[in-house]
């Protein structure tokens, strides 16, 4: 059984304030760059295959665009045993308080 959970976009400001959460965002650089959420670390999920291996001891929520990419990297992790979220619609769908933009 796998340890993988779909969560919807607004849910991302609970795991801004979990300290237990990392959150990741799969996307480039430069869109990365233009907007971001809070603490959320920038590990592009390139080439079909996520080389990242967080500390088992958090819970890991993945994020991108729209959330197939972050779907996909989330199923990997979680039949490597990780506890793992995925959002929704991704960042696009995200309206919480917790979004960085560029100026």
């Amino acid at each position: 059984m796998f340890n993988l959970e779909t969560i919807s976009p607004k849910m991302l400001d609970y795991y801004v304030d979990n300290k237990r959460a990392l959150i990741i965002d799969l996307r480039g650089k430069e869109e990365y760059e233009k907007s971001h959420i809070t603490g959320a670390i920038n590990i592009p999920y390139e080439g079909g295959s996520f080389r990242f291996r967080p500390p088992r001891n958090r819970d890991v929520v993945l994020y991108c665009e729209r959330g197939s990419l972050s779907l996909i990297a989330a199923r990997e992790l979680a039949k490597d045993n990780y506890r793992v979220r995925s959002v929704i619609g991704g960042i696009h769908m995200y309206r919480g308080r917790n979004l960085i933009t560029a100026e």
